[in-house]
């Protein structure tokens, strides 16, 4: 089998404006690429019909973020809890957890403050706008 290696991780947005303004100006992300696709090898890729999307690509120290709004966008599916089977969150570290925790917006919703566990990992999870988990850690 060919050797593998990480290229992106990726979350699918309803509002690829809004997301990428938090990602950008919130968590000061920069954007690397801004790009539309669509068309049959497309639809047939993802398998959704008739399929296209807008994407953006964020860089965080080497990882690769990128955002995909979808058209035909489905419906219904709600955020998944940490605990559930299938979640998914991005995970971005930060030399000062705790300053970064209190430089958040008021309107940045989080699962709770800066937490010390029992690895000796400080970590806390907020949401962005869309309601995909993004863990913070202190590195």
């Amino acid at each position: 089998m060919a050797a593998l290696s990480a290229h992106h991780v990726g979350l699918t947005v309803s509002d690829l404006e809004e997301t990428l303004a938090f990602y950008r100006d919130t968590l000061d992300l920069t954007v690397a690429d801004r790009f539309a696709v669509g068309g049959e090898a497309f639809s047939d890729a993802v398998g959704v019909e008739d399929a296209s999307a807008d994407l953006a690509h964020l860089e965080a120290d080497g990882v690769r973020i990128e955002l995909v709004e979808y058209e035909p966008e489905a419906r219904g599916s709600p955020a998944a809890g940490l605990n559930q089977p299938g979640a998914a969150h991005v995970g971005l570290s930060v030399d000062d957890l705790e300053a970064f925790a209190a430089d958040l917006p008021d309107d940045v919703s989080t699962i709770s403050g800066p937490r010390t566990t029992e690895s000796d990992t400080t970590i806390m999870f907020l949401r962005d706008p869309e309601g995909n988990l993004i863990e913070v850690l202190e590195s």
